[in-house]
């Protein structure tokens, strides 16, 4: 039995979709907080049951029987909250003699800055729980800079950015979506640590992207981080150099290349 937690969220939902590609309904078990935000996939054969994070009993009740976990971070960032429940899903994966988990972890889980500390304090949790995993090193998704926004981007003929010309390796969800659920399927994965990264691209290279995809001139302008907002956060650590080691594993795993940058512009930018 493959269990995908989260599956009312963007990346848990993209898992079990393409799950349903490759393994009977019957043989899946979708964990949601609110199992009715995704009843469609009991209608279609998946035993949906409940799970919360901040209920440990009902976990160890959503786990029981499955030979592989997909277990997607929490998606609380309050200082301490993280830590909490995801040593009760370890605790809870330990006590219903889960086969395996597969957690999605995020770059530089161990040596990163403070706000990637969850993730590595995850992966040591689960190193010392004894039970096998994999551990899935998830850059950004692409999405936080190649949405439907860069729509505002082509009007203006303007993007702005903090990025000091660093490189990002950015991928798309859907990627990362299809990539766990090659490790939930295939054999070989267990022990595994992979850092799941796109092709490299930077921002002056996305703004001439957007251009020709568009057809429409687009200026780079580099700009002052406090000019941009919510985003400021992210083209901080674009700065800092933080994206741009590149990796091959999500391109193994996934059996082809990565989207390109253009593909997912492309998407972006349609109607």
């Amino acid at each position: 039995m493959i269990t995908v937690t989260g599956v009312s969220g963007n990346l848990g939902r993209i898992v079990i979709e393409d799950l349903l590609t490759r393994v009977p309904a019957t043989e899946l078990v979708a964990i949601a907080r609110t199992p009715e935000k995704v009843a469609d996939l009991a209608e279609r054969g998946v035993e949906v049951r409940r799970g919360d994070y901040d209920d440990p009993a009902s976990l160890r009740e959503a786990f029981a029987g499955s030979d592989v976990l997909q277990f997607v971070s929490g998606s609380d960032v309050t200082p301490g909250v993280r830590q909490r429940q995801h040593t009760d899903v370890v605790d809870a994966a330990k006590a219903a003699g889960v086969g395996r988990v597969v957690y999605t972890s995020a770059i530089h889980a161990q040596d990163g800055p403070g706000f990637l500390a969850d993730h590595g304090f995850t992966e040591n949790l689960l190193r010392d729980s004894g039970v096998p995993h994999t551990l899935l090193r998830n850059t950004f998704y692409e999405e936080v800079l190649v949405n439907p926004g860069l729509k505002e981007v082509v009007a203006t003929g303007e993007l702005k950015a903090a990025d000091e010309g660093n490189p990002v390796n950015f991928a798309t969800i859907r990627d990362m979506g299809l990539a766990a659920s090659r490790v939930l399927t295939e054999d070989g994965h267990a022990g595994a640590t992979y850092e799941i990264r796109g092709p490299l691209w930077t921002i002056e290279e996305l703004a001439r992207t957007v251009a020709e995809v568009s057809g429409k001139p687009v200026a780079y302008r580099a700009v002052p981080v406090d000019e941009l907002g919510p985003l400021g956060f992210v083209y901080q650590l674009i700065a800092s150099d933080l994206f741009s080691e590149p990796s091959e594993d999500l391109e193994r795993l996934l059996g082809r290349p990565a989207t390109p940058l253009r593909t997912a512009v492309e998407a972006a930018l349609q109607d």
